[in-house]
């Protein structure tokens, strides 16, 4: 009977003591499993940290060596031939929309270094929107231009295709024609995008590197600002119909409504899911030296005022309304007008970053009331 005893307490010792040996032994594997997973990310975190060390050499060794270059955009020159209106006068001392259309490249000396600023930039935006304009969304790109601050506004990935000096219609002596396709106008921008022309004339401007960068396809809304080019040629009207019934024996693209049309028509084609803001041309002051020639409200080029080729484009967006085609009557409803014009307009025609603020902000609030219409 002891010894039976004796060999039941010599089992469970053994018992106790394997067991013992096992749960050292799993603690052991889950100990050593904890040392290389720390291992492993102290290797990491080294690796990284020498990588942003290498990083931050490379940057200061580019600083030294002069390779961050901040270009200079040269002085506008007075109107060309392509954009001038009858009174080349009064396009000189304005400053205006009718400047040589190739002073749009200025400021596309800087692309490639905007192309790596894009490169870096790895910022969640809520959308993606592409303008297409003259020199009021061209002009300024900074933080200050009205670009910017739509982006700013609407937390939006912006891709600037607004060239200075340019319409929306194509000018009397310019066909239209793919092969032979020369104009930069808006309906060039817009043949470019869905690859109906070569895409070359746009070389050495800030929209010949957004067609190559941006994807269209992810385009939340285009944005289409236009008009006082237009206006200012006094070459190319509002539209084909006059008041009384009569119609000009022109082609529609050759008017600022007509070429409205056919850039809305053709985007909506091609991106039938993307959302059109039409801003409509704001209120502008013309001077000749320092003498006061009009404003939109009085000045005809034979055409009709300013505010003519403002209410046409609303008239394109309301026809097409029911695709997703949106409005901003700048003329009337950006609070720019003839009290607020020196606080807001440059030049009468250009507008100062406070003139900018304004008409940016409403611009993107029509954009992030369709967008978000419950917020």
């Amino acid at each position: 009977m002891a010894n039976t005893r004796k060999g039941r307490q010599s089992i469970n010792t053994l018992l106790v003591v394997l067991i013992g040996f096992c749960v050292l032994a799993i603690i052991e594997i889950v100990y050593g499993q904890a040392q290389m997973k720390v291992e492993k990310e102290r290797l990491a975190l080294e690796e990284q940290n020498n990588q942003t060390v290498e990083e931050l050499k490379e940057e200061w060794r580019k600083l030294q060596e002069g390779s961050s270059v901040v270009t200079s955009q040269s002085e506008p020159e007075a109107a060309g031939s392509e954009g001038e209106a009858e009174d080349t006068s009064v396009k000189t001392t304005t400053q205006s929309d009718g400047e040589n259309k190739d002073q749009a490249a200025a400021g596309a000396e800087s692309s490639e270094n905007e192309d790596e600023d894009e490169e870096k930039d790895e910022r969640k935006y809520d959308m993606q929107i592409v303008i297409l304009g003259d020199s009021i969304m061209d002009g300024d790109r900074s933080e200050s231009g009205a670009a910017d601050i739509i982006g700013e506004q609407l937390n939006a990935k912006i891709y600037n295709m607004s060239m200075g000096g340019t319409t929306a219609a194509l000018m009397p002596n310019e066909q239209y024609n793919f092969a032979t396709w020369d104009s930069r106008c808006l309906m060039g921008v817009v043949n470019a995008i869905v690859g109906n022309i070569n895409a070359d004339i746009f070389e050495g401007y800030a929209a010949g590197e957004v067609l190559k960068t941006c994807d269209f396809e992810k385009t939340d809304y285009f944005i289409i600002e236009y008009g006082v080019n237009d206006f200012l040629t006094g070459q190319i009207p509002n539209s084909r119909y006059l008041e009384g019934g009569d119609t000009l024996a022109i082609d529609s693209t050759h008017t600022y409504t007509g070429a409205l049309e056919d850039a809305v028509k053709r985007l909506k084609d091609k991106f039938p899911d993307a959302g059109i803001l039409i801003i409509g041309p704001h209120y502008c002051q013309v001077f000749s030296g320092g003498t006061f020639i009009g404003d939109g409200y009085s000045l005809d080029y034979g055409y009709g005022p300013l505010i003519t080729f403002a209410r046409g484009g609303g008239y394109i967006a309301d026809l097409y309304k029911e695709e997703g085609v949106l409005y901003f009557n700048a003329f009337e409803e950006s609070g720019i007008n003839a009290e607020t014009a020196d606080d807001y307009l440059a030049d009468g025609v250009h507008m100062t970053p406070l003139g900018a603020r304004v008409y940016a902000e409403k611009a993107a609030s029509i954009i992030r009331n369709d967008f978000a219409p419950e917020e």
